[in-house]
């Protein structure tokens, strides 16, 4: 097969919706904020021939080398705001700045787009689990998420179970779907023991504890995770849960109390991404049984600061832990059960799936995502009859 001719991209100007990226300390920085985070920061050095011009309105974000960035004076972290500017404003914003192809970084671009564009989707659980979505936010991505995916010249699918999704629901051809993993920053690694002892010290932690690490919220399945926990002998470690509240969580509280769990589960609340590695480190045991994923972050970064990982077998979870971590249907609380107990237990055991979920971690990387991500780029921005020549 012959090369695509590379003047198709030179100078091209990319336009990057990133108006989801939040830097609050909460829920809405983890997951989509996340990716969009880390791909800007990797993006220029992937295709240094391209100009960037990122679209947001999180002031606190001091942007890349390599990065323009065009703020609006809009509060889009409000969604029907955010609505507006993304299907009214956007198209007139871009092509004013000359865009030549646009990257929608969360399922959802304007109709009226004006240029080629590039939408991802990292997963259908608003489909799936629509009484998990408030009512807005839900409507909006249940009506527009289809056309913006087939409008696109490319869609991202951030997992091989995405791309199988975005097929068998919205009909979308395998070929117009590029699967782009997300990476792992390179921070998350195994630590010192005496900087891990002392992070354990300053916030009271026992030497040993099962660790979860996720929005709460109904698809993460923690109500199932509290519950196959209670099963566990009376002297288990405790259980720690890292993450801000996100929404329907009530349950999740009133759970614990009723089994009597109080003293033994505990709410760490939200954590800066600075020092969730150190939360990583300090635990014997990640665990993370959710329902419904289009990547998974939390079970790659615990792979790769070394914890052994337990997570479910449903959507992109497999291919993200392959073989290094415990695989459970979690909708079995037992086997989940039975999962923790059998690692917790067995020290040889856990000094393997760590070692094997290092070796399973060093294969994702932000640089790789952002290369693959340019490459869709190229291929949403060659014509059709090019590529039919090559």
């Amino acid at each position: 097969m012959g090369a695509v001719r590379e003047s198709t991209w030179q100078a091209t100007h990319v336009g990057v919706n990133a108006h989801l990226l939040s830097l609050a300390e909460g829920y809405r920085s983890a997951g989509i904020s996340a990716y969009i985070f880390n791909l800007l920061r990797a993006l220029p050095a992937a295709a240094m021939e391209m100009e960037y011009t990122v679209f947001l309105s999180e002031r606190r974000y001091g942007g890349a080398p390599g990065l323009q960035l065009q703020l609006s004076r809009l509060p889009t972290s409000l969604p029907p705001v955010r609505i507006f500017w993304e299907q009214a404003l956007l198209p007139w914003v871009a092509r004013r700045e000359g865009i030549d192809l646009l990257h929608n970084t969360a399922f959802v671009g304007p109709l009226a787009s004006g240029c080629p564009t590039v939408v991802t989707v990292h997963d259908l659980s608003f489909l799936y689990f629509p009484e998990s979505f408030r009512w807005l936010r839900r409507s909006y991505l249940q009506i527009f998420a289809r056309m913006s995916v087939r409008q696109a010249r490319r869609v991202i699918a951030v997992s091989e179970s995405t791309k199988q999704d975005l097929v068998k629901i919205y009909g979308i051809s395998p070929a117009k779907i590029d699967v782009v993993h997300n990476g792992v920053d390179a921070s998350f690694q195994p630590l010192p023991a005496d900087q891990v002892a002392a992070f354990r010290q300053q916030k009271g932690l026992p030497d040993r504890f099962v660790l979860f690490v996720g929005t709460l919220e109904p698809r993460k399945n923690v109500v199932g995770l509290i519950e196959a926990y209670a099963k566990l002998p009376k002297e288990r470690p405790p259980l720690v849960l890292v993450g801000g509240k996100g929404w329907f969580y009530d349950e999740i509280f009133a759970r614990v109390e009723a089994l009597g769990l109080t003293g033994e589960v505990h709410f760490a609340g939200f954590v800066p991404t600075e020092e969730l590695r150190l939360w990583y480190n300090s635990a014997d045991l990640f665990v993370y049984p959710s329902i419904c994923e289009g990547f998974g972050l939390p079970p790659l970064e615990a792979m790769a600061c070394g914890t052994a990982v337990i997570t479910s077998t449903a959507s992109s979870l497999p291919e993200v832990v392959g073989d290094a971590g415990q695989l459970v249907d979690p909708t079995d609380g037992e086997a989940l059960a039975s999962a923790m107990a059998r690692v917790l237990d067995n020290g040889d055991l856990r000094e393997q799936m760590q070692s094997d979920g290092l070796a399973q971690a060093s294969g994702f990387s932000w640089e790789n995502t952002a290369r693959q991500t340019v490459d869709s780029y190229r291929r949403a921005l060659t014509p059709a009859e090019e590529i039919h020549s090559v």
